[in-house]
């Protein structure tokens, strides 16, 4: 393709990002529209982390008896309140016909492609645009409180390293704590991912947003998508607060909120929004040397150059942007139980944001079939970041009639016609 052929991105979240970068690359005259400031949704205060460590789908035998007993409990790391919500419960009965092992290894097969992409076009990306993002070679570590749970996850250690080759380093009792000194004494151990990194993810959006404009893309933010004009099958045009936009290639990547147009554009988009929480600090004595999840109680923690942050959880709330203190609490709890040193009174920011979850645990990445000129881009769950580039490249892979460099069959949307 030349620059005589015009696309439109919505959305701009790193998913988006990526998407208008490589489409750029490959000749493509860009627009992105952004309804607030680029990056602003789940793309700014997640963890940042970039790990082919995570391969596994939530998916799998035996998560429902296991999770089940723990939704009732105070605190829960999955919540999801009682309302009235068809397509919620919907998503939650095809998520629990998904937790099979032959489901749980398409759905890796599929992330495992994804990530090991994302994190070497990461490398180029960091490299060629000069990214300043804190980008950082420590790893991942999951802590464990409990023994038992440490030495179960030893299957999946097996699994993971026969069948995906991945790194992992065990550090049983004491080891853990002489491997990350801020953690306290008495865990039970910890698995290291040592291939894994990490970056400051507001640093990265800015990082990408200085690439686009190398790139010539017209970045309009604060621009809303307000209806998509469909026409004899085709995408005619994006009428928005700012006006009319027309191209010849249209790429939806709004996250959370792609199935707001989904009975429009006739597709099916199965993704729920996550909510998910972080607090960040800006100062700590001894902050953690390693980005750490602490498995229990899903609780990650990232060190940044100036303060660290603590997030995750899920929240199945709806489209509900209010902070909840309940689940705040839940983190600074989490973080006070396994960090020597706690965390501070006062965190300089707290935060909360939807991760675009697919109950099959694969994004939705690929053409429209009721639609000629329409990709979507979008539901990459808690790995958004992660599997940003890859997405991106295969977006611009599929609309410039290249051989994609993984297999779309994985992610394509006309999966959930059947």
């Amino acid at each position: 393709m030349n620059k005589q052929h015009k696309v439109i991105v919505i959305g701009g979240g790193l998913v988006g990002c990526a998407s208008a970068y490589y489409l750029a690359l490959e000749g493509w005259s860009v627009t992105l529209l952004e309804r607030s400031s680029l990056g602003s949704g789940a793309s700014y205060g997640n963890c940042g982390y970039v790990c082919p460590s995570h391969i596994m789908p939530l998916s799998g035998p035996g998560v429902i008896a296991k999770t089940m007993p723990k939704l009732f409990q105070r605190d829960a790391p999955l919540s999801i309140p009682a309302r009235w919500d068809p397509q919620l419960w919907r998503w939650l009965l095809k998520f629990r016909n998904e937790c099979r092992e032959d489901r749980m290894n398409h759905a890796a097969e599929g992330r495992h492609a994804l990530l090991q992409s994302s994190m070497e076009l990461y490398r180029e990306l960091v490299d060629a645009e000069k990214m300043k993002c804190e980008w950082t070679d420590r790893g991942l570590l999951l802590v464990y409180q409990s023994k038992s749970d440490f030495e179960g996850y030893a299957k999946t250690v097996e699994h993971l390293r026969s069948r995906y080759s991945v790194r992992i380093d065990a550090y049983p009792d004491q080891a853990v704590t002489e491997f990350e000194p801020a953690l306290k004494d008495g865990l039970a151990g910890g698995w290291h991912f040592p291939t894994d990194a990490h970056v400051r993810p507001d640093r990265l959006v800015e990082s990408f947003k200085q690439a686009l404009g190398r790139q010539a893309v017209d970045l309009r933010e604060q621009v809303e998508v307000t209806d998509i004009e469909v026409e004899s099958g085709k995408v005619a045009g994006v009428c928005t607060s700012a006006g009319r936009f027309a191209a010849d290639l249209y790429v939806v990547a709004t996250g959370a909120e792609a199935p707001k147009f989904a009975k429009q554009l006739k597709m099916q988009l199965p993704i729920q929004p996550g909510k998910g929480y972080s607090l960040t600090y800006d100062h700590y004595v001894s902050p953690p040397r390693v980005p750490m999840i602490f498995e229990e109680h899903h609780v990650a923690v990232t060190p940044f150059e100036n303060g660290f942050r603590v997030g995750s959880t899920m929240e199945f709330t709806g489209y509900d942007r209010s902070l909840n203190p309940k689940r705040l609490s839940l983190l600074k709890k989490s973080a006070v139980a396994h960090l020597k040193e706690g965390v501070p009174d006062q965190p300089t920011e707290s935060w909360c944001g939807w991760r675009p979850m697919v109950y099959d645990g694969l994004p939705c990445i690929g053409a429209v079939p009721s639609l000629k000129n329409l990709l979507v881009a979008a539901g990459n769950g808690m790995v958004g970041l992660a599997s940003a580039p890859a997405t991106g490249r295969l977006i611009a892979e599929l609309a410039s009639g290249k051989t994609p460099h993984i297999d779309p069959e994985f992610y394509a949307p006309d999966r959930f016609r059947a």
